[in-house]
């Protein structure tokens, strides 16, 4: 699967605008702002902690639809919000990997 610079950076969009509502900064959401509290470091800790909650969301609504107590539209929709999530996360990472190779091909 190939993700191009339009879907990280738009991927990042989505996760800082993820940052600036959860911490009430709405205007300042654009992607070249930097998050209120601890900067690059901190969204990617964020997005990992969403990620993997959103997973474990899915997991439990997965068992519970297993179980014959839950409904399959949760199961659907949590699954979707998972696959979201995760999908950003790869993508903010292939961008950074990506951009490190850069650096590391530059001649100083």
């Amino acid at each position: 699967m190939s993700i191009g610079a339009l879907d990280a950076a738009s991927a990042y969009g989505r996760a800082m605008t993820g940052i600036a509502s959860k911490t009430g900064d709405v205007e300042n959401a654009a992607p070249t702002a930097a998050p209120a509290s601890g900067g690059f470091g901190a969204m990617i800790e964020n997005m990992v902690t969403d990620a993997a909650g959103s997973l474990r969301q899915a997991e439990a609504a997965s068992a519970q639809q297993v179980a014959g107590k839950g409904d399959l539209i949760d199961v659907v929709t949590a699954i979707g919000a998972a696959e979201t999530a995760l999908d950003t996360v790869v993508a903010v990472r292939d961008r950074v990997v990506s951009a490190y190779s850069e650096i590391m091909r530059m001649q100083i």
